[in-house]
């Protein structure tokens, strides 16, 4: 069996950094802000804290068009801020890790810079080239995210270059030995300074196919499927960059403590998910956003949970995530504002065995904020047929004189090793027994009953309305416990 690591059973909490605190007055969130707040993600229990993007940029895409890879942005703060920020940290207990981008740089990065200078430069097969199709337009039918096509003219080399997301972020060509080699610094550059991990962005999309191919049509509307009409198929998720990540594995297991690999695995299919742990080789946490997307309610978020368990490989650690920077907030997906179904949302985030990863305010219950049109700075979804889907409703600051009843941290367990289902619940409800705890969620609009209910003490409840009476539990609408398991269980799934 894998030996356990630091993140197993642990909370990860995102901070996007323009957004948390500014601490030199000059309207940007920085790293010193996250400094001055650190004692606040000690007592909330936070095991690590994952960066955004850190590294300078010309912000075309708010830092993930990387400019320089072994920097910080200079708005954000210093190379000397992020050592300090490390081990501050580390002096309380938690680690650090930054968001790396290795699909695509900016097009201001020195390496494309060079290779738009000429066909035979330096650089120019860093990214991917090719001629005009055959009737002098796109070499084929990518669309990039903002529902264009996904490759940009260059008149002085004749030929198109490849843009998955903005024209200023080209897409590196991983079929190239070098490229390889200068992430593998990028590694070990940040891994030496005590970076503790990475979340790699667009962790499935490296490599393209070599010839090229047209992407076939989208069956039907579904975000984890496919965009504008069309299935990724040849654009991403091809099987050569499990290869990368068993390389970047290796290295980050030779660190002591380990480094964590987290990878933005943007899949649908849960078997396509687990193909990124490898044979406990590849990525150490892979997020889901089949969970992420799934309706919250019973039996289809259980039901999510279950074949994710099913379906990791052996000693493989789900990862549970509701919110970050580009879907959203699980405040306002999962719960419309509404607080009960909030607090009924952290709970089971906080209780699922694993790793919880929480987006800065989720604890709060931070919703998402319809930002003015004059006032959105997402330029990835000004423009296109992404347009009105501001990723910027998500991004706004840290609200540090709201409440924070809505998210105490609380004392009901550590590390998760086991899950198992009731069964005997009724509609609406889901109950399940992670480790030593039994939890209950009424889903619904109506208050419900659980006679014979498999738990004692209560520990925790989100309301004052629920009971236990000779194992009778009652739950009003949108209402969850937690309490001490008593060991009479029906069905039991592994934590993988």
């Amino acid at each position: 069996m894998p030996r356990h690591r630091w993140w197993q059973g642990a909370i990860l909490y995102q901070i996007y950094v323009r957004s948390w605190l500014d601490a030199d007055g000059d309207g940007y969130g920085d790293l010193r802000g996250i400094i001055s707040r650190l004692d606040y993600l000690e007592w909330l229990g936070v095991d690590g804290i994952w960066l955004s993007p850190t590294m300078p940029s010309p912000d075309q895409d708010w830092g993930y068009d990387v400019s320089d890879y072994l920097s910080v942005h200079p708005e954000l703060g210093s190379i000397d801020d992020l050592d300090s920020l490390v081990a501050e940290a580390g002096k309380r207990g938690m680690r650090v890790l930054l968001d790396l981008v290795p699909n695509h740089t900016s097009s201001a990065h020195p390496w494309f810079v060079d290779a738009s200078s000429a066909r035979n430069s330096a650089y120019r097969d860093y990214y991917v080239w090719a001629d005009p199709g055959p009737g002098g337009g796109p070499p084929n039918n990518w669309i990039d995210a903002t529902g264009h096509p996904a490759w940009e003219w260059h008149a002085e080399s004749g030929q198109y270059y490849l843009h998955n997301f903005l024209p200023s972020q080209p897409d590196l060509n991983w079929w190239l030995p070098a490229v390889h080699h200068e992430f593998k610094e990028i590694l070990k550059f940040w891994f030496d300074r005590g970076i503790a991990g990475f979340r790699i962005d667009v962790a499935h999309g490296l490599y393209k196919d070599a010839l090229l191919r047209d992407n076939p049509p989208l069956a039907h509307a579904d975000p984890l499927q496919g965009r504008f009409g069309q299935r990724p198929v040849y654009s991403a998720n091809r099987p050569e960059t499990h290869g990368v990540f068993r390389d970047w594995r290796a290295l980050a297991d030779t660190y002591s403590p380990p480094r964590l690999l987290l990878g933005e695995t943007w899949v649908g299919d849960l078997r396509a998910l687990a193909s990124y742990y490898g044979d406990d080789d590849e990525l150490d946490l892979a997020f889901n956003f089949v969970f992420v997307f799934a309706e919250f309610a019973a039996p289809a978020l259980p039901g999510v949970v279950a074949q994710t368990l099913a379906k990791l490989p052996i000693g493989a650690c789900p990862v549970w995530m509701a919110s970050n920077h580009d879907v959203g907030r699980f405040a306002t997906r999962w719960c419309n504002g509404d607080e009960r179904k909030i607090k009924l949302a952290l709970l089971v985030l906080g209780t699922l065995p694993g790793t919880t990863v929480l987006y800065y305010g989720d604890e709060t219950g931070m919703t998402d904020v319809q930002v003015p049109a004059d006032l959105q700075r997402d330029t990835l979804r000004l423009g296109g047929a992404a347009a009105g889907s501001s990723r910027d409703r998500a991004r706004t600051p840290m609200q540090w004189d709201s409440s924070t009843s809505a998210g105490r941290k609380t004392e009901v367990g550590t590390a998760i090793t086991e899950y198992a289902q009731v069964r005997a619940v009724p509609d609406g409800v889901w109950s399940y027994v992670a480790g030593p705890l039994v939890i209950a969620v009424n889903l619904t609009d109506r208050p419900v009953t659980i006679p014979g209910f498999p738990g004692t003490d209560i520990l925790l409840r989100t309301s004052g309305a629920a009971g236990l009476t000779n194992q009778v539990v009652s739950l009003a609408p949108w209402e969850g416990l937690v309490m001490r398991s008593d060991g009479q269980v029906s069905e039991q799934i592994p934590a993988r």
